[in-house]
């Protein structure tokens, strides 16, 4: 829980989306009389005349509750920064074959990073409406995990830096999502009733395959099966698809699930079947692992079993849903993780769907403190 008394003399921006958690954001810093200055980061489609009327809507709902809340509110345009760094990481990484989020790294290098630049930094805390929270243990500053298993966006920010975390305050952290509701209903906010975004950050509901077509347009190829080596069908791009897919690769006599990717040969594999083997994996490598407090570290206790002394007992999550896998992770080089290094991922169960370019998020055994993310990669 924040101690909202310690906060009374500290110089708050509040990142103001429209939406109704960072509205709630505003609302729980004012109840305790505190006035944060709110600030709306508009981005939209590349082409001005192109331009999301959700995202018009958005700045109408952020003026209206910095108003209700005698908050001052300012936009801060990141839009160059979002097509050049945001869609150039993704882009790099789809035509490369791999299957990035956009989403981790919006976090990473615009929310935290080019509003820091332009504006947060003359401020002591950046709050934001994520669903996820702080925790100081051993006088360390965590990212720990919201109650709200569904929602917790901590994968989301485990590639900020450490000095972003060091500046973020995330104040519904500890509700779920109900509970945001029911607040943004009894206060009567404006956007109380108003639905979650599910677009890419800041682009509101403009299609992922649109938005990569547009950099990237079509390279038709062959979907082999990759049982028989036979060609069953084509694809427009391999950009289209990531692994464990299932859906929208219109072929018939189904159900189809996307194997691999040989972007030198251009082609996409397939397994026909329901959770065909090939689908799955319980040993996985990752690099360029980032840490965004400090390194785990082995038990002492974990011997007992004939685990190598080495090895680290965690859970993890490849994608943004409720459950945490348990794991070890086996160090490589040095055999201790550090900043940009390696390591195997031996998780107790089967994953469907590990895609070279996902980051694969760490947390302890029990899901609390989240250590940082790595990205997959095929050995």
């Amino acid at each position: 829980m924040i101690d909202y008394e310690k906060l009374k003399d500290k110089h708050i921006a509040v990142l103001l989306s429209g939406g109704v958690d960072s509205s709630v954001v505003v609302h729980e810093f004012a109840q305790r009389d505190i006035h944060p200055d709110c600030f709306y980061i508009k981005i939209g489609p590349e082409e001005k005349e192109e331009w999301d009327c959700n995202s018009e809507e958005d700045l109408e709902m952020a003026t209206a509750v910095a108003r209700r809340y005698g908050c001052n509110l300012q936009v801060i345009d990141c839009h160059h920064e979002y097509w050049d760094q945001v869609t150039r990481y993704t882009m790099e990484k789809v035509k490369a074959g791999f299957t990035p989020n956009p989403d981790v790294m919006c976090n990473r290098l615009i929310k935290f990073g080019a509003f820091y630049e332009k504006k947060g930094h003359d401020y002591d805390l950046i709050a934001t409406g994520h669903y996820a929270q702080t925790e100081v243990i051993n006088g360390k500053k965590w990212l720990v995990t919201s109650p709200d298993p569904v929602k917790d966006q901590t994968d989301f920010l485990a590639q900020i830096y450490g000095w972003q975390l060091q500046k973020a305050i995330f104040p519904i952290g500890h509700f779920v999502k109900n509970e945001v509701r029911d607040i943004a209903e009894r206060e009567h906010l404006i956007n109380a009733r108003r639905k979650d975004s599910q677009g890419i950050c800041f682009l509101g509901n403009i299609d992922y395959n649109e938005y990569v077509r547009r950099y990237l347009g079509e390279k038709t190829g062959d979907i082999i099966e990759l049982e028989t080596g036979k060609k069953i069908g084509e694809h427009k791009g391999l950009w289209f698809h990531t692994i464990g897919q299932r859906k929208g690769l219109g072929l018939g006599g189904g159900p189809w699930f996307v194997i691999k990717k040989d972007v030198s040969q251009n082609i996409l594999y397939v397994s026909h079947g329901y959770d065909p083997e090939t689908a799955y994996k319980k040993d996985f490598f990752v690099h360029d692992f980032h840490l965004l407090t400090a390194a785990p570290e082995p038990s002492k206790a974990q011997n007992a079993d004939g685990i190598p002394a080495s090895w680290i007992r965690v859970t993890f999550k490849i994608r943004h849903t409720p459950e945490y896998h348990p794991a070890w992770i086996e160090p490589t080089g040095n055999q201790v993780i550090d900043e940009g290094g390696k390591a195997i991922i031996h998780s107790d169960e089967k994953i469907h769907g590990v895609a070279p370019g996902q980051f694969c998020v760490v947390y302890d055994e029990n899901h609390h403190k989240c250590y940082g993310s790595a990205e997959i990669y095929l050995e």
